[in-house]
């Protein structure tokens, strides 16, 4: 066991935070001694370093104490989560490192802004949330049954197999559209409600994201993803 002063010198948290996250219910103590002295085991600790790894990745404390408070919660599937969170925040700041060490060679500012793109760390960052209950959206997904989540997501890759058809046309046009229309329809039906904002976010994710782009364009054929994220914006943009 470790006593408090202990714990802020293994970590690098102060005493004050440690006091903090017990009195908002993130990191209690193992245990109280009589004189008032906070101990923390190895599985308190545990949880501090998981609670520290939420934190270098910009998550707020009441999101952090969301996840962790999930009966769902999983140590390890999180800590690999939060792996690829870092990865993708080590991808960034390589580029912000290279565009500074090019200007700084050339003395020539490129008008590219590229390496400043945060969009897929801060997708994934929502996925995580997500996975943890975090929205009313994966609340109202997980209460489904299993075998009606399974049946609903071959119905899903149906939706873009049609999309894959129209895919050569125009996403704006009216077809395309339909296709949209009807597959926010099957989302909401299936899975759970689809608002205007979650597509717009789901169409994001189908281009950004490799494992979304790969199954889609699989059930729809190559550059279905970019066609659905294209035809998903154009139909978010009159909603």
């Amino acid at each position: 066991m470790k006593t408090v002063h202990e714990a802020s010198q293994i970590s690098g948290v102060s005493v004050r935070t440690l006091h903090h996250y017990d009195a908002i219910g993130l990191l209690r103590p193992t245990a109280v001694t009589e004189a008032g002295y906070r101990l923390y085991d190895d599985t308190a600790l545990a949880r501090l370093q998981s609670i520290l790894l939420f934190r270098e990745l910009a998550f707020p404390l009441k999101e952090i104490k969301r996840i962790m408070d999930d009966p769902q919660f999983d140590q390890d599937t999180a800590l690999e989560q939060q792996i690829r969170l870092l990865e993708l925040q080590q991808e960034r700041l390589s580029r912000l490192i290279d565009l500074a060490r090019e200007t700084m060679k050339t003395g020539v500012t490129h008008m590219d802004f590229t390496a400043f793109d945060n969009s897929k760390l801060e997708q994934y960052a929502a996925e995580v949330k997500e996975r943890w209950g975090n929205t009313a959206a994966y609340q109202e997904s997980a209460q489904r049954p299993a075998a009606d989540q399974k049946d609903a997501a071959a119905g899903l890759m149906a939706q873009f197999a049609r999309m894959g058809r129209l895919r050569t046309g125009d996403p704006a046009g009216q077809e395309a559209q339909a296709a949209v229309r009807e597959l926010q329809q099957f989302i909401t039906k299936h899975f759970y409600t689809c608002t205007p904002e979650i597509l717009a976010g789901l169409g994001q994710m189908y281009t950004a994201d490799d494992r979304f782009r790969i199954s889609i364009d699989a059930a729809g054929g190559e550059g279905t993803a970019d066609f659905a994220g294209k035809a998903i914006a154009a139909y978010c943009a009159k909603a």
